[in-house]
């Protein structure tokens, strides 16, 4: 009986100190979406058309912002200064949504399909964090697999910035929805599973699985449901 309660305690810590994580990661992601939102605002009022005049630059420019500030929010995660650099980072990222949001919004049905991929993006979140939740299931198997996918997916996109073929940029956006969906289930089962400890690292990985979900999810819907004017 002794010898139980003794390594009763260190696993109730570790499980306590997971649903700690994972409850302020979901606080975070929460909070995370209202500069995202005031972003997004800001970048469909905004003129872009330098980036449609030279997409190749504009496209490479905005990953290098990114990246930097990702590595920022990396640098600065186990000090406040991390959540101010998180939300920053969320806030240029829905500037960076105002150029898809314009096209959207152009289309009749523009304002629905805009609805319609936050609402499947929404909904898929749910599931699968539910699902690696719930489970209490192991995916970080998933881990390199997903890694080179990843890596495919950047290489693959960047290609198309110069060959602009629009088959190669449909089939890009399936594969990154079910690359950024499996990443979901990946990200949760981290924090579940006490992988990931840093609820602000944690967040910055569930936002970008998000973000880069709804992008891919909006642009299917606008090639295959949009109805110009």
């Amino acid at each position: 009986m002794q010898y139980q309660t003794q390594t009763a305690t260190p696993i109730g810590a570790i499980a306590t100190q997971q649903n700690k994580v994972l409850r302020n990661t979901y606080m975070m992601l929460a909070l995370t979406m209202i500069p995202t939102v005031i972003g997004a605002s800001v970048g469909t009022s905004m003129n872009f058309s330098f980036m449609a005049e030279h997409p190749i630059m504009s496209a490479l420019l905005m990953f290098g912002a990114m990246f930097g500030m990702l590595f920022a929010v990396s640098a600065l995660r186990n000090s406040v200064w991390g959540i101010a650099a998180l939300l920053g980072f969320t806030f240029v990222a829905g500037v960076f949504l105002g150029p898809i949001l314009q096209v959207a919004l152009h289309l009749k049905n523009g304002a629905q399909l805009v609805g319609m991929a936050a609402g499947g993006t929404g909904i898929i979140f749910f599931s699968l964090a539910t699902i690696a939740t719930v489970t209490k299931k192991d995916f970080s198997f998933m881990g390199k697999f997903l890694f080179i996918g990843l890596i495919l997916l950047i290489v693959a996109s960047l290609a198309n910035l110069f060959f602009q073929i629009p088959a190669l940029s449909l089939t890009i956006s399936a594969i990154a929805v079910l690359i950024f969906s499996a990443y979901i289930l990946y990200d949760v089962s981290q924090i579940v599973h006490g992988g990931e400890t840093n609820y602000i690292m944690a967040t910055l990985g569930l936002f970008m699985n998000i973000y880069n979900l709804f992008i891919n999810l909006l642009q299917l819907l606008m090639a295959f449901s949009g109805e110009r004017e």
